[in-house]
């Protein structure tokens, strides 16, 4: 093992002597923590948990079952990214529409061009790492005067997750490993509120397993002196002020709406809809269409997942009737998802089996 990262690990045990619940809000952040075992190099009492961290996974299911329906129009073209084809709605998945899936929002406009008899919806989900690129991608449309193109506004929000999960008291988190993406676009004074507000201590972090190491380091020392205040470990990329070209980018085509989360419930401006000049390209807005009653999978326990209320392996489902290849819920669908990195990676959180927060 790297000198360095075992210096780092002696030093966490060296500090942190309570039990303690740390949550990380970020997918990359959840793969990297089970990919490189890092549960299993901490001490046992320091307990790492799973927030809402996967844009996929707190995708309502209203929403879900909303663009299903939709790619039943066959005048309709369904274009998004890879992780939302085989979520299960209430009835199916996208899976059996053949939705075009891309790696760039702006293919969207691409397809629309090739597509001028075809209305083309693009499914928004994402935090505000993603928002930007799709609000740059409206303007670009705008300009271009493409007229078929539409976006479905699903996207979140996360220091309004952050500050529901701060207040519950049906939630056991002492400290946040603050996401490295989202950071890079809103830096770090949106997050100010945990330390003032709760007196809980932040940390942005990187995703190499030294970096995520650092940030866990941060956080016991702070908990350990009993401080509160928002660090950046990864500063090479994130900025206290955040990218402020890209906030004005999504804040010219977006503004801060109410919106509904899995397992959480409406979150007030947690989430972003279109202001007036550009509703035009609001999917929502341009096709009214009936659902049925939207169901959560029955057993499904992905709510309580995403607030790190219980563990993927506590799911009676886990690893028999939900597979990656035979998911229920959307925990297991996304490359993000807690519950594909618990079935991916469970030879390195064994021990977590069975420990409840």
């Amino acid at each position: 093992m790297n000198t360095l990262i075992e210096r780092i690990i002696k030093t966490i045990a060296e500090i942190s002597t309570k039990r303690v619940s740390l949550m990380e809000v970020c997918g990359t952040h959840t793969m990297s923590i089970a990919r490189s075992g890092i549960r299993t190099m901490i001490p046992k009492h320091l307990r790492l948990l799973s927030g809402p961290g996967c844009p996929v996974c707190v995708t309502a299911q209203e929403t879900i079952d909303y663009t299903i329906e939709l790619a039943k129009n066959k005048g309709i073209i369904i274009v998004t990214f890879g992780d939302m084809v085989r979520v299960p709605g209430t009835t199916s998945s996208l899976e059996p529409y053949s939705p075009k899936v891309i790696y760039s929002p702006l293919d969207a406009l691409d397809i629309a061009d090739s597509n001028k008899n075809k209305e083309i919806v693009f499914i928004g989900v994402g935090f505000e790492t993603t928002s930007p690129t799709i609000a740059a991608t409206v303007l670009a449309a705008d300009k271009r005067g493409v007229d078929n193109f539409y976006v479905l506004p699903a996207f979140k929000i996360i220091p309004p997750a952050l500050d529901f999960i701060a207040g519950s008291t049906r939630i056991d988190v002492q400290g946040f490993i603050l996401p490295g993406h989202v950071s890079t676009i809103i830096g770090s004074e949106p997050y100010q509120f945990l330390a003032t507000k709760y007196q809980m201590p932040g940390c942005i972090t990187g995703f190499e397993p030294i970096e995520i190491l650092s940030g866990i380091l941060d956080l016991v020392k702070q908990l350990a002196n009993k401080e509160a205040h928002i660090d950046i470990t990864y500063r090479k990329v994130v900025k206290p002020e955040g990218n402020r070209k890209a906030l004005e980018i999504l804040y010219s085509i977006f503004e801060p709406c109410d919106a509904n989360w899995r397992g959480i419930g409406t979150i007030k401006k947690s989430g972003l809809t279109f202001k007036q000049r550009y509703k035009k390209y609001d999917a929502f807005k341009k096709f009214s269409i009936k659902i049925p009653k939207s169901k959560i999978p029955k057993a499904c326990i992905c709510g309580n997942v995403l607030l790190g209320i219980n563990l993927p392996l506590d799911c009676k489902l886990f690893g028999s009737t939900c597979t990656p290849l035979t998911p229920v819920g959307p925990c297991m669908v996304s490359s993000e998802g807690s519950c594909a990195a618990y079935y991916k990676y469970g030879g390195t959180i064994e021990r977590d089996i069975g420990k409840k927060p």
